[in-house]
């Protein structure tokens, strides 16, 4: 079967609804960003509210997570479908004011545990977060960094920016910088250029990535200046987040095609949601078509339990169940590896099927996905020796290994310049 993308801008010419539209306006980035939906009425332009959502809009207080999105998205949206999965990921409903879990937070990970100083999450040794700015286009219901995302605070302050720099500059271990937020593609080409040439100016920073949402819910933001300027201040890896074939649109495709001919590499990172993407068949389908266009299905998340998110979560009993379905019947290269974030700042964690069933020290025994059983023996301990060359890398690993100083449940957060 031919894989098939959803060409929706000939959806959106053939709509009434969008004749006032140009396809010049359409196809702008800014503009998409500048008609974004943030209010009931405005997301009523393009989709029939169902009563769970207009719910939403009439309980609404300024507590609740930031709203928005994108024309552009709101337009893959089948209107008739009450439980379509695009709307579960992008319109509100009452559901998120009828929290049921005590422990779910605005931030699950506790990443303000590991906020050595302000815009950076420092919790794993060879790299750091760069919160560059809280802005998204489309504020997706189940994020994971309310405490963060969506407070209006736009671009870091100078002092900030040079402050989270001084510390990448001082961390000699930090081998990777993270550009977050926020979606670090909701700004122009020359402040994210200027970012760039700064962490390329700090000898020790390898590895680039920028983690964006953009090319799912403003695919016009994948423009031949964007990808100039990623390629060069390469190696940037671009981590995008397609939850669901539905996403991958003509307008989608050919901006990740645009990236891979140019040399940016692609990583997709999903998110496991009820309602939206938990059955293998979606899975597989979204992996399959990713791979076509050159993007690797990296990650398949468990949906953290941030605030507000319990009807989007699943049991990571439900996720297994969908992990071990597609093991052994989609190629490795397609296949997402299953991670939880543990919460209150554990760490990923990931998970594999377990094919073990008898254990010892000179041999384990396996049963495969399709029942073959057979069992695997340990060499003799006898031959075990350590490489010849080994010193030559062992002080670049301890200086990696001791980059992240600052000590775990630190209580007094005001030492590490952080205000709760």
């Amino acid at each position: 079967m031919k894989l098939q993308f959803h060409n929706q801008w000939e959806i959106i010419k053939s709509t009434e609804s969008y004749s006032k539209i140009s396809a010049t306006d359409w196809q702008q980035w800014p503009w998409q960003m500048r008609l974004s939906a943030q209010k009931k009425e405005d997301f009523e332009k393009w989709v029939s509210l169902s009563p769970q959502e207009k719910l939403f809009f009439e309980n609404r207080n300024q507590n609740h997570f930031n709203v928005r999105a994108t024309p552009y998205y709101l337009s893959l949206i089948d209107s008739s479908d009450e439980f379509d999965p695009i709307r579960r990921i992008a319109i509100p409903q009452v559901s998120e004011q009828q929290q049921a879990q005590d422990f779910s937070e605005l931030d699950p990970l506790g990443e303000r545990k590991n906020n050595p100083v302000e815009r950076i999450i420092h919790r794993y040794s060879d790299r750091v977060l760069f919160l560059i700015t809280d802005i998204c286009s489309v504020y997706c219901r189940y994020c994971t960094r309310k405490h963060f995302t969506g407070q209006e605070q736009f671009l870091a302050s100078q002092k900030d920016y040079q402050t989270a720099l001084n510390y990448i500059r001082q961390q000699k271990g930090i081998r990777e910088v993270i550009l977050s937020g926020g979606d670090p593609l909701t700004l122009s080409d020359e402040v994210l250029a200027g970012i760039l040439k700064d962490l390329r100016q700090i000898e020790h920073v390898e590895i680039i990535r920028i983690g964006s949402r953009m090319p799912v819910v403003n695919p016009m933001r994948v423009t031949t200046s964007l990808v100039q300027v990623l390629k060069k201040y390469k190696p940037v890896y671009l981590m995008t987040h397609f939850n669901h074939p539905k996403e991958l649109s003509a307008e989608a495709a050919a901006g990740l095609e645009l990236l891979v001919d140019n040399g940016v590499p692609v990583f997709n990172q999903m998110v496991l949601l009820n309602g939206v993407n938990n059955h293998p068949a979606i899975i597989q389908g979204l992996s399959r078509r990713l791979l076509f266009l050159r993007v690797k299905p990296y990650y398949m998340f468990q949906c953290d339990p941030s605030f507000g998110s319990d009807h989007l979560r699943t049991s990571i009993d439900e996720s297994l169940a969908i992990q071990k379905e597609l093991w052994g019947h989609l190629s490795g290269l397609a296949m997402p590896t299953l991670s939880i974030d543990i919460p209150s700042g554990g760490g990923k964690m990931t998970y594999a099927p377990n094919f073990e069933h008898q254990i010892s020290t000179d041999f384990r025994k396996f049963t495969g996905f399709d029942g073959v059983q057979a069992t695997y023996h340990n060499p003799l301990k006898d031959y075990s020796r350590l490489p010849s060359n080994l010193e030559m890398y062992l002080e670049e690993w301890e200086e990696l290994k001791k980059a992240k100083f600052m000590p775990l449940g630190l209580s007094d957060k005001t030492e590490i310049g952080f205000e709760l």
